[in-house]
């Protein structure tokens, strides 16, 4: 499968994913100095050329059509395990590090004791709210975000490790590798349903809820979250992009239960104060940023 790309080089980075953001990327790849970023057809892609030309005039645009397997190669060549807290995502092609030699690590590191007060501007990611056993996450590299390599993807699973999951429902919006959905189901929830427009990524999800054989009770569906009934969920999680966020603010607070909460990521800094804005009939309880990207936990 061939997928239309761009190869952009000399832009800023935050520029560059703010001017293409309006034109729904699908996935973005940093290969040395140059930005690859990925749509779902030629048109989108065509058009984000367009909005970047005329926005970033120093920029070197190039557009093209990557295999998918040179994508997947390029990414192992570069991706290692990530850990956020207690949880570890890492690649099929790397050992599974047993969870027991992770917890011992972890347990060997300083804590803090736990802040749970609003944090308007908090630059570092939160201390965890209860102790747990270390997991580990199998995620294969796809078109999609989600590996756990960039930040928004970070920032939602430290989110999720800032409360207590046991029992309860959770319902991933833009589910993208399903990354979220299994780790909402190893930190505790009883079951896990994640969601995504993309028929693709809704089979990566699949494919990476296989690679991961003691998790059981989680699901995925194609379904665009303004054109269903999303029922209600104890952990929302929706890594989205600001525009959006801001668009379906009210249909994501509508998917809380009483007593659950919201992981709001995929902003970026600079939209931060509209997006709390759109979310304004909820109470952050947590924020963070890391690399210019933003996320924050909604209560209702």
């Amino acid at each position: 499968m061939k997928y239309p790309a761009l190869d952009v080089d000399g832009a800023d980075d935050g520029l560059l994913l703010a001017v293409v953001d309006d034109f729904s990327p699908t996935a973005a790849d940093q290969h040395d100095n140059i930005v690859t970023i990925f749509f779902a057809d030629s048109a989108s892609r065509d058009r984000a050329r367009d909005g970047i030309v005329n926005a970033l005039p120093n920029a070197v645009v190039t557009a093209r059509d990557v295999d998918d397997e040179d994508w997947a190669r390029r990414s192992q060549e570069n991706l290692a395990p990530i850990t956020v807290g207690r949880i570890t995502v890492t690649p099929p092609w790397i050992p599974k590090p047993p969870a027991k030699a992770l917890a011992k690590a972890e347990a060997l590191k300083p804590r803090k004791r736990p802040d749970l007060s609003p944090q308007p501007r908090s630059r570092s990611l939160q201390p965890l709210t209860h102790e747990a056993q270390h997991v580990v996450i199998v995620i294969a590299p796809s078109m999609g975000f989600g590996t756990g390599h960039h930040a928004t993807t970070r920032l939602c699973l430290a989110a999720l490790q800032t409360f207590d999951l046991t029992g309860g429902r959770a319902l991933d919006i833009g589910t993208g590798s399903g990354v979220l959905a299994i780790a909402a189901r190893l930190l505790g929830a009883r079951e896990a349903i994640g969601i995504d427009y993309d028929g693709d990524a809704i089979q990566s999800a699949h494919e990476n809820l296989a690679r991961n054989p003691a998790v059981d009770h989680v699901r995925f569906d194609v379904a665009d979250l303004r054109a269903i009934p999303l029922g209600q969920a104890d952990v929302v999680t929706a890594n989205l992009t600001g525009v959006l966020l801001i668009q379906s603010a009210v249909i994501l607070l509508d998917a809380i239960a009483s007593g659950g909460s919201l992981v709001v990521s995929g902003l970026q800094i600079s939209e931060r104060d509209d997006v709390v804005k759109a979310f304004g009939q909820g109470r952050v309880v947590w924020e963070a940023e890391e690399d210019g990207w933003g996320a924050f936990v909604v209560r209702r």
